[in-house]
């Protein structure tokens, strides 16, 4: 189904590894929100550069900091020289690099290190493509992301607090760091009052089935909440095909070692599963065989 949006926004839809890039026109300046994987950052500039047809890229915003949002700021910069403006409760994380709290070294990802220029915080107004947004606190899969809504359109910019099958893995209650599920609960809950037509994820297509897609954003968390073993698998499985996707292909040999060289992988199976290594790794391996995130093929295993 065609999505009408206004001019002044183009929407750069990205597959795995990299989030959504959603670029405002402002008059004879740009600004866009989230940049994508480090590994794709030189698409993304290509891109973007295109998509500007001549015109300044001023502003670059972040919705969280997660590596597949952030990737591209570095390269971004560069290219362009944009202020970079991030939510304002990832100040410190960021500008000490700390790897273990932007999920890099936990889950294997990697990123070009980057300073931001400027915060955003719950509350403030973003004047973006002729448009004003609204950036709302949406903790959950990251207790520090915003979102962005326009009520004259009636569209939220939702990142991963909402997709339209879903929403981002729960990370802080996997973590042991806060109360995911019920932030989740909570955000969901404040999206779901707001009169919306529109809505921009940070995976997948822009959707305008809103009502749908918060019916199964609700029972896929009612589902968590009543099988907490249940989200530390798809969480797992998650993480591992999205260190796959960046890898390629691996001889299968060495995918048992690729597995547990995860920290999060590791750390989430003994919270939660108590699994052996050995059934850990198979476990992962059928269940990604399975939906096809895998394919066997000469000894080797391709991500697909």
């Amino acid at each position: 189904m065609s999505i009408d949006l206004p001019a002044s926004m183009l929407v750069l839809e990205r597959g795995w590894l990299s989030a959504n890039n959603i670029l405002f026109f402002d008059g004879d300046q740009a600004t866009l929100v989230d940049s994508g994987y480090v590994t794709h950052a030189a698409q993304t500039v290509d891109l973007v550069y295109h998509a500007l047809a001549g015109r300044p890229l001023t502003r670059l915003f972040n919705t969280h900091s997660h590596s597949d949002h952030i990737g591209g700021n570095a390269a971004l910069k560069e290219a362009f020289d944009c202020e970079i403006v991030v939510p304002a409760g990832l100040h410190a994380a960021i500008a000490e690099w700390d790897k273990d709290a932007l999920l890099l070294s936990p889950l294997g990802q990697q990123n070009a290190r980057f300073q931001h220029d400027r915060l955003v915080s719950e509350g403030d107004q973003v004047e973006m493509g002729g448009l004003n947004w609204q950036a709302l606190a949406v903790p959950g899969h990251d207790m520090e992301a915003l979102a962005y809504y326009n009520p004259e359109k009636r569209i939220l910019i939702s990142g991963d607090a909402l997709w339209e099958n879903g929403f981002g893995v729960i990370f802080p209650e996997l973590l042991g760091e806060a109360d995911g599920l019920t932030s989740t609960q909570e955000t969901l809950e404040m999206l779901s009052r707001l009169p919306i037509d529109i809505v921009i994820p940070g995976h997948g297509r822009p959707f305008s089935t809103v009502d749908a897609a918060f019916e199964r954003a609700f029972r896929r968390l009612g589902n968590f909440r009543n099988n907490i073993d249940q989200l530390a698998w798809h969480a797992i499985k998650g993480i591992v095909s999205f260190a796959m996707i960046e890898r390629q292909r691996l001889p299968k040999g060495d995918f048992p070692a690729f597995v547990l060289g995860l920290p999060f992988a590791v750390d989430v199976n003994a919270r939660f599963l108590n699994l052996s290594a050995e059934a850990l790794v198979s476990g992962v391996e059928r269940q990604l065989l399975l939906v096809n995130a895998l394919r066997r093929e000469d000894g080797f295993l391709i991500a697909t």
